[in-house]
Formats: structure tokens, sequence, C-alpha cells
């Protein structure tokens, strides 16, 4: 069994005493996050919901990843997997030989506190308490002495310039200066995975630029730093960027012709869309899975109707699932050749058109 408290490889937690600094001593082998096969699933509105499906990622320390795309597409919650906080409905996340997806109990939570830190988009600082008492309260809830507490409080806040503002509460910080209090606080415990969730969502040109300063140089010290955000402006300072949300390829080819026996499915729920679909002769459904593992009937297209336009259109997983009913032949297009030889139109007079189907 891996020992939670210090596993090997990975940058020391800092001690009872002062502690290091959060970079002052990096991995001697960097940390390893391994993830295979990761699907996300839940329930949304009565209906399942599935934004990550089959992910497979590999990134190491000293690195800095953005999960990069639109609300929904399921950056916070790949942000709580890697945490410990969502289980995944299959696949694995391993970080150097810790099987994260396996955790309970105590193990979970000795993960949690020593190898993770999570710097939250709405900072979820307490108003009451200053900046320094702020970072200090992790610490103190991990066992820390007092006076180390409030040293290691200040050695971060200094690393975040902000070291002449120990005794301001949160009213009293520009929102720029309460994200840094809230990634000081995420090391207190020096921890070799930083998981930042949009930390620029409410800031401003000037202060972005000092945050995304910060969380660099972590990733040049030796953390994994992992930012979740649909903030294109962060892609330079990235070493990889992982997009949920890919848009489509653009590829023109020439259409295609798909035949399918009765049942058979032709995608599902949150599948990535680039086709549309004309039906040629048979039948499709058009249903949606319940969250009870019921489905919703939602439309039959018979010969010379269409489908599937609205993901490829608007960049979007598929919102539903289909289905033949019968032996059925289809031509697949692309979205050029949908919008110029199948259904002329602007978008939005194709988005009209599916409202009126719908």
């Amino acid at each position: 069994r891996v020992r939670m408290s210090a596993p090997p490889n990975t940058v020391a937690p800092a001690d009872d005493g002062a502690g290091d600094a959060a970079g002052a001593a990096p991995a001697r082998e960097p940390i390893q996050l391994r993830v295979r096969q990761l699907t996300i699933e839940y329930a949304s509105g009565g209906y399942v919901v599935r934004p990550i499906e089959k992910l497979d990622v590999d990134a190491s320390g000293g690195q800095l990843v953005l999960l990069l795309g639109a609300s929904g597409c399921g950056k916070t919650s790949l942000l709580s997997v890697l945490a410990g906080i969502l289980t995944p409905a299959a696949g694995s996340v391993e970080i150097n030989g810790i099987e994260v997806t396996e955790l309970r109990g105590r193990a979970l939570n000795e993960y949690r506190r020593h190898q993770i830190g999570v710097v939250f988009q709405a900072f979820n600082l307490l108003p009451s308490l200053t900046a320094s008492e702020n970072v200090q309260l992790p610490l103190r809830a991990a066992g820390m002495r007092p006076r180390a507490a409030r040293a290691r409080a200040q050695e971060l806040l200094d690393q975040m310039g902000l070291s002449d503002r120990y005794d301001h509460r949160p009213g009293d910080l520009s929102g720029g200066q309460q994200q840094r209090v809230a990634i000081a606080r995420s090391l207190g415990l020096n921890p070799p995975v930083v998981l930042a969730d949009e930390p620029t969502a409410h800031l401003d040109y000037v202060q972005v630029e000092e945050v995304v300063r910060r969380l660099r140089q972590l990733g040049d010290r030796g953390h994994l730093v992992i930012i979740a955000t649909h903030d294109e402006r962060l892609t330079p300072i990235a070493d990889r960027i992982l997009n949920l949300t890919p848009r489509p390829a653009g590829e023109e080819h020439a259409p295609q012709r798909v035949s399918l026996d009765a049942g058979e499915v032709l995608f599902r729920t949150g599948d990535r869309g680039e086709l549309v679909f004309v039906v040629e002769d048979g039948e499709i459904e058009i249903f949606r899975e319940r969250a009870d593992g019921t489905e919703e009937h939602l439309d039959t297209i018979a010969g010379g109707g269409y489908f599937g336009e609205l993901a490829p259109l608007l960049g979007l997983p598929r919102a539903a699932a289909a289905r033949a009913t019968s032996r059925s032949t289809l031509t697949a297009y692309t979205v050029h050749d949908f919008r110029t030889k199948i259904r002329p139109g602007t978008v939005g007079e194709l988005l009209a058109q599916a409202e009126d189907r719908s």
C-alpha cells in the first residue's frame, strides 16, 4: 500500500516548522499524472450527461496544463476527479503510483491534504479573517503549530507579492490580490499538484497578468499546474493544451454513405459531432437516455429527412443519440456541403429550422 503522507518522487510537504518555500525544493523526479479511459457521467434535468468520455492524459511536474473549453464541457468535473472529490463512471487516475479512484476514508483525506492544492474560481476566502489567517487555516487544520503556521503563511504571501497585505481582510483586497491569497493558501503543505478552476474569471487584464505569472512560476518550480479555463489568453504560457471542446476539423471531403442495421446506434449523447446526416432509406430514431436508465423518444427521421446538424454547427457535443429502427442508409455531409447543397442559408436560419423541427 502506498504511504500517503509522503509518496516518493514528489515535492516534500512542509513539516511542523516554518516550512520550505513552495518552490524551494522541487521534486528530484517530476510528479507523473496518468489518466486512462476516463469517463465522467452525472444526471442533469433527469438526463444522463457525459461531458468526459474515454479521456487519456499524461502530464508531469514542471508543466502547466490548460483544460480549455466552453462552459459545460467538463473542465470543473475533471478537476474534481483529479482532486478526489468526484468519482468517475469509468477509467483510472494515477498520480505517482497512487490510484486516486480507489482511495477511501483516511487515505483519500491524506491525498487531498498533501498531494493536491485547489485554487477556486470564487476565491473561497473567509471574509472575517485576514489574508494571513486565511492561509494559516488549512495549516492549523493539518496540525501545524501556530507560530509555524504564521511563518509559513507570511512566506507564501511574500512569494505572491503580498507582503504588505498580511493583515488585510478580503473586502480590502482587489480581485487579483484575493486570488493570489487563494493560491498561497493552496500551497500551504507544498502539494506537488495545483488545480486552478477559472483563476482569471473575475479579473481585469492588469490583475490577470499578475495571477498568470504566479501560476507559471509554480510550474517552473516543479509543481504540476492544471488550469481549467475558457480564457484563450492563457494559451501562450501553457506547456500543454487539452481542448475539451475541439472545433470541427473543417476538412472537406466527399459525402459518405453509411449503412446501419436495425437497432444499430450511429452516435450517442456526448459524442463529438462533425457530420450532418440525410436519410436515404429506412428510419432513424432520435432519443435521450434518462438518468433512471429509461429512454425518451424525441423524433423519428424517415427517408429524405436530415438530423445531427446542431452539434457541428455550434461546435458542441451531441445532445441526443441516434439509432436505426430498421435497415437504413444515410449520407453523411460536412457542414459546408450541408449548408451549400442540402439546406442553404445562414446559421441563424438553420437554427430556426432545427427549433421548428423539434
